[in-house]
């Protein structure tokens, strides 16, 4: 692994965003996929939706080209199959999204698919077969079904996280951003080269997306992006890990990178479940809507969750320098 290959993921990650997003604008235009304001809604004017599919196809090729082009590395078998999954099955949530974001899809169909392909990624090895808790002797193996069950929580926990996530402008693509860094840097120091370079090619396109994208946002990034990005984070924060035990030292940082999708997310389905309504139903109870709510501004809003994202990050990424 070389800087080169590091630097051509992010730097073509980003360029590809930055020339695909206008294009993408122009075709969710055309076909319609645009996004209606309501009463629960920040904008007051129709969007286009899609920019997920920019970002992913720049996201994907970017880190393909450092993979396999630039500094190939030497994959396990696992590793290999691992890949070739995670790139299909994120390519295919993306027509899922892109469904959803043209005709509407319901939330249990969506599920269903989230499901499904989960269910091959964990065929393709991407699952958690062991894990132990930081500072702890010791590694817990689990056997083929408590495997499948805790593999499939986290595929689809984690990309609902990021999904529900997506409330204002450049919101999911400011945080998707900033936890792709620390996860490659999270990877670097425990030597994991494989996620690094599908994070920093994720980090880039989410970038160029910003863009687009930040308030004022001239395009959405839709389901079609931010189911995208969270089975991405999901599945590569599996995948990147198979070879070694590295795994097991990583839950505790991991969790810690996410912790604001996962948090809100746990947060609203209990407020649902409280409240007896659908888990899935959409409300104003985000951490975005409740600090809009104390007057903050669209954009004080957005970069305060930026802020927070990145504090426990950063706490991630110490907590995985001191156990490596």
């Amino acid at each position: 692994m070389t800087i080169i290959a590091v630097a051509t993921a992010f730097l073509l990650g980003f360029g590809l965003t930055l020339w695909a997003t206008p294009q993408v604008k122009k075709l969710a235009t055309y076909c319609g996929a645009l996004d209606q304001p309501d009463a629960r809604k920040v904008h007051k004017t129709p969007m286009p939706l899609w920019g997920g599919l920019g970002v992913s196809l720049s996201a994907t090729i970017a880190f393909l080209v450092a993979l396999f082009a630039v500094s190939p590395l030497d994959l396990t078998a696992r590793q290999f199959s691992g890949v070739i999954a995670t790139v299909f099955c994120c390519l295919f949530i993306v027509g899922v999204g892109m469904v959803d974001d043209r005709f509407g899809m319901a939330a249990k169909v969506k599920l269903m698919a989230q499901i499904g392909l989960s269910l091959v990624l964990v065929g393709a090895g991407v699952r958690i077969d062991f894990f132990s808790l930081p500072f702890v002797d010791g590694v817990i193996y689990l056997n083929e079904w408590q495997s499948l069950a805790i593999s499939l929580l986290w595929l689809v926990g984690v990309t609902n996280a990021v999904n529900l996530l997506d409330g204002l402008d450049g919101l999911v693509a400011g945080v998707a951003c900033g936890s792709a860094t620390i996860l490659a840097l999270v990877a670097a120091v425990n030597g994991q080269w494989l996620p690094v370079l599908a994070m920093t090619a994720l980090a880039g396109a989410a970038l160029g997306f910003l863009r687009y994208n930040f308030n004022p946002a001239q395009i959405f990034m839709g389901d079609t992006g931010s189911l995208f990005l969270g089975l991405m984070f999901a599945s590569w924060s599996l995948l990147g890990y198979l070879k070694t035990t590295a795994t097991v030292a990583l839950t505790v940082p991991i969790l810690l990178v996410m912790a604001v999708p996962l948090l809100d997310t746990s947060y609203a389905i209990l407020r649902r479940s409280w409240a007896r309504q659908p888990i899935f139903k959409p409300d104003k109870g985000h951490l975005h809507h409740r600090l809009l709510s104390t007057g903050m501004s669209h954009k004080q809003a957005v970069v305060t969750i930026y802020a927070i994202n990145t504090a426990f990050g950063l706490a991630g990424l110490a907590m995985a320098c001191v156990i490596n």
